[in-house]
C-alpha cells in the first residue's frame, strides 16, 4: 500500500498525528450517543403525545442500536478497503435525513423508521476515527494513539454530559419533535468537516484496486451476518416461546456463516483469525455485558426518575450530568496510563456497588441519593469504554481496525438491545419503583459476570503500543510499522 504522501496533509502534520483531522473524527463519533442519550429523556414525553407505553417506545432505542449494530461492522469492512471519506460523507448525510423525517413524523411507526435511519447514518464515525488513527500511525511511524483516544472518549463523554440536559431544554422548548429536528445541523456540520478535512484515501490496509469488488467486500457473507444478528436481535427484544423461530434462524444463519467466511478468500470477518486472538474475543465479551449495565441505567433509572421519582425530563436530566462529569474526569486521568487491566477490575466493581445502591432507592428517597448512584456509576462509565476501545486498537489486525472496531460496537449494541428489552420487561406500562429494583437485580448479575470475566481472564495484560497485534495470515506485526499483503 501506498503511503500517503506528507506534503499532501499539509506542513502541520509532520511532527505526528495531523491535529486537523480531529473536528470530523470527534463529531462523527459523537452522533450515536448524542442521540442515546436525548431519547433516554424524551421517551416519556414521546409516549405521551403518542398515546404509547414503555414496553412500545422502547422501540425507539431497540430499533437504532439493530440498524448500528448491523451497520458498524459493515461500514467498517467498507471503510477498511475504500477510506474513512467517502463512507463517513454518505453515512453522515444519511443523518441528516433521519433528522427531518423523525421531526415530521405522524405516528410512532414513522418515528421508529427515522431512528432505523440514523442508526445506519451514524455508524461510520467510530469506525472512521479508528481508521484514520491507524493510516496516521503508519505515515507516522508512530503507533501511540493513547492521547487521541483518549480525546475521543472524553468528548463522547461530554457529549453525554450535555446529551440529557439538552434533550430537557429542546423539550421544554419546542417538544420532543425538536431533539430529532437536532440531528439537521449536525450531520450538515460533518459533512462539511469531512469534505473539507478528510483525506482522499485513507484505508487501512486494503488495495481497493485488487479483485473484483464482490469478492473484496464478501456480499453473501455480509447478508448471512445480517440474518443472523437481525434474527437474534429481534428476539432479545421482546423473547418469547411464541418467537421460537427467530433463535433457530439465528443459528441457521451463523452455521452457514461460519462455513461461508472459513472457506472465502476475503471473508467479511475473518473468522481464522477472529478465533485465535482470544483477548479480542474476551474483549467484546466484556464489551457486551458492561453495556447491558450502562444501558439498562441510562435509559431505565432516567425513566423511573420521571415516572416513579417525579422528576421533569429536564431535571432528570440534570440527574443524570453528575455520573458524566466524573466519567470525564476519570477519563482524563486515567487515559496517560497505558495498562487496562486495572481500569476494568475498577470499572467493574464500580457496576456492582452502583447497582446495590439502586436497591436501596424508593420513591420517598432523597434526591442526593440519586445523585449518589449517579457519582459511583461516573467511575465505569469513565473507565470501561476507554478500557475497550484501547484494548480493540492495539489486539486487532491492523488490516481490519474499521471492521473490528465495528464489532466492538456490535458486541455494545447487543449488550443495549438486551437492557431495552429487560427495561420494557421490568417496567411494563409504568416505569415504577418495583420495575426499577428488578432491573436493578438483573444489572446486578451482569456487573458481577463483567468482575469475573476480567478478574479470571488470564490473557488479559497490558494492551500497549508494545503489544505485537495479529494479522489475517496469523504473523505479527512491529508496533507502529506498515503491513504489507
Amino acid at each position: 500500500m501506498t503511503e500517503p504522501k506528507t506534503e499532501e496533509r499539509g506542513t502541520a502534520a509532520t511532527a505526528g498525528f495531523d491535529r486537523r483531522l480531529l473536528p470530523p473524527m470527534m463529531l462523527g463519533s459523537v452522533l450515536n450517543p448524542v442521540n442515546s442519550t436525548i431519547i433516554a429523556v424524551s421517551l416519556i414525553p414521546i409516549g405521551d403525545a403518542l398515546g404509547a407505553p414503555p414496553s412500545q417506545t422502547a422501540w425507539l432505542v431497540s430499533a437504532l442500536y439493530l440498524a448500528t449494530a448491523l451497520g458498524q461492522p459493515v461500514v467498517g469492512r467498507l471503510i477498511d478497503v475504500f477510506g474513512p471519506r467517502r463512507l463517513f460523507l454518505v453515512s453522515t448525510s444519511l443523518v441528516g435525513v433521519a433528522g427531518v423525517v423523525g421531526t415530521l413524523a405522524p405516528n410512532l411507526g414513522v418515528l421508529i423508521a427515522s431512528r432505523v435511519l440514523l442508526g445506519f447514518g451514524t455508524c461510520a464515525g467510530y469506525p472512521a476515527a479508528m481508521a484514520l488513527l491507524r493510516s496516521e500511525a503508519r505515515r507516522t511511524g508512530r503507533d501511540s494513539p493513547g492521547g487521541v483516544l483518549t480525546a475521543l472518549a472524553v468528548t463522547n463523554q461530554t457529549i453525554a454530559v450535555i446529551g440529557p440536559l439538552l434533550g430537557g431544554l429542546l423539550i421544554a422548548l419546542g417538544g420532543w419533535r425538536a431533539t430529532f429536528a437536532l440531528n439537521v445541523p449536525l450531520a450538515a456540520a460533518a459533512v462539511l468537516l469531512g469534505l473539507l478535512r478528510l483525506p482522499k484515501e485513507a484505508a487501512t490496509g486494503e488495495s481497493p484496486r485488487r479483485g473484483r469488488l464482490t469478492a473484496r467486500l464478501d456480499l453473501p457473507g455480509m447478508a448471512l451476518f445480517a440474518v443472523t444478528l437481525v434474527s437474534l436481535l429481534l428476539f432479545l427484544m421482546n423473547p418469547h416461546l411464541r418467537d421460537w423461530y427467530l433463535p433457530v434462524t439465528a443459528v441457521a444463519a451463523f452455521a452457514v456463516f461460519v462455513a461461508r467466511e472459513l472457506r472465502a478468500t476475503t471473508p467479511f470477518i475473518d473468522l481464522r483469525v477472529l478465533g485465535g486472538n482470544t483477548p479480542l474475543l474476551a474483549t467484546y465479551g466484556r464489551a457486551l455485558v458492561a453495556y447491558v449495565v450502562s444501558y439498562a441505567f441510562l435509559y431505565g433509572f432516567t425513566q423511573w426518575t420521571e415516572e416513579g421519582f417525579g422528576l421533569s425530563p429536564f431535571h432528570a436530566g440534570l440527574a443524570q450530568i453528575p455520573m458524566f462529569l466524573v466519567a470525564i474526569g476519570v477519563s482524563i486521568v486515567s487515559g496517560r496510563r497505558e495498562g487496562v487491566r486495572g481500569k476494568l477490575l475498577v470499572g467493574g466493581l464500580g457496576q456492582v456497588v452502583a447497582c446495590v445502591v439502586m436497591l436501596t432507592l424508593t420513591g420517598d428517597s432523597p434526591v442526593w441519593t440519586l445523585v449518589l448512584v449517579a457519582l459511583i456509576f461516573g467511575v465505569p462509565q469513565g473507565l470501561n469504554s476507554l478500557a475497550l476501545q484501547n484494548s480493540v486498537y492495539f489486539q486487532a489486525d491492523p488490516e481490519r481496525t474499521a471492521s473490528s472496531a465495528g464489532l466492538l460496537r456490535t458486541f455494545a449494541y447487543v449488550g443495549s438491545m438486551v437492557a431495552s428489552s429487560t427495561t420494557a420487561a421490568s417496567f411494563g406500562r409504568r416505569a415504577d419503583t418495583g420495575g426499577m429494583h428488578h432491573l436493578a437485580w438483573v444489572m446486578l448479575g451482569a456487573g458481577v459476570l463483567y468482575l469475573l470475566l476480567t478478574a479470571f481472564d488470564r490473557t488479559l495484560g497490558r494492551a500497549t503500543a508494545g503489544t505485537p497485534r495479529p494479522t489475517r495470515r496469523g504473523r505479527r506485526s512491529p508496533p507502529g510499522g506498515s503491513h504489507h499483503t
